[in-house]
């Protein structure tokens, strides 16, 4: 999952060698952190936060057939 979190965020920023992600599992559950340049924080986030909704669907979509309960959080 992080992999993936990392590849869509790096197409949508200007600062790609700044995009840094990490992430924290306990037993089933995973937290990614997503931390990007400050100037590109809009981007990730979108308008009304739709970017941010649509990374987090599409992680839950990947992770469903794992059977995990992936949490994306942007920093």
């Amino acid at each position: 999952m992080k992999d993936l979190v990392t590849v869509i965020a790096k197409a949508l920023v200007d600062n790609p060698d700044e995009v840094s992600v990490t992430e924290k599992a306990e037993g089933k559950n995973v937290t990614i952190e997503l931390h990007v340049a400050p100037s590109d924080m809009g981007k990730v986030i979108g308008k009304q936060g739709r970017i941010a909704k649509a990374i987090r669907s599409v992680v839950k979509a990947a992770s469903s057939k794992d059977n995990m309960k992936v949490e994306v959080e942007i920093n």
